[in-house]
């Protein structure tokens, strides 16, 4: 899977994630592709985390939105999922089916976004959730989590806490890998 995180400190934001891809017993470093997956999106970077499948599709799909791809804050991240959940079922034919007793369609989707109005995380049936200061996302979570929770009260920037979340998730998951993506800015 992967180590993706968002951190917030200070004026300063940042999302990071490490580079491998895996699909069934594969490894695809970044030795074999240039594996980014951050997208920016206007002043938003985007990270999923799931299926490799989903990485060109949701590149694809949030790019074309144009202006009706919203992420400034909870209700438009759940109203622009809530399209994607549209388009991904109609034009990508998308399996909504998870469990028998899910109470709603599965969009198959974990995400996390930054940009200069906070950091969110979005799931599979499009909850939302607008984070203070840091959260993680894929199989090297647990380890990211720790990591930043460790650090997060020294004197360290958005960027370094980032960074010290992704070598965690590396350190310790066998599905995430080297070299890192961070992108750091100043909030709104």
């Amino acid at each position: 899977m992967t180590t993706c995180v968002v951190v917030k400190k200070g004026n300063q934001i940042a999302i990071a994630s490490d580079s491998l891809v895996t699909f069934g017993d594969t490894r695809l470093s970044h030795a074999y592709e240039v594996n980014d997956k951050i997208v920016q999106i206007g002043d938003s970077f985007v990270t999923l985390a799931g299926t490799a499948a989903h990485f060109p599709v949701m590149r694809k799909l949030l790019l074309g939105m144009g202006d009706e791809c919203k992420l400034k804050n909870k209700d438009e991240v759940f109203e622009t999922f809530s399209r994607v959940h549209t388009i991904l079922k109609e034009q990508y034919f998308l399996n909504t089916k998870e469990d028998e007793d899910d109470p709603y369609e599965s969009s198959q989707i974990t995400a996390l976004i930054a940009n200069p109005h906070g950091i969110f995380g979005v799931y599979s049936y499009r909850e939302v959730f607008s984070f203070d200061r840091f959260w993680g996302l894929g199989s090297g979570r647990s380890f990211a989590l720790g990591a930043m929770y460790a650090v997060y009260e020294q004197s360290l920037s958005a960027h370094q806490i980032a960074e010290i979340g992704i070598k965690a998730g590396v350190e310790f998951d066998k599905s995430s890998d080297m070299p890192m993506r961070v992108h750091s800015f100043a909030m709104a």
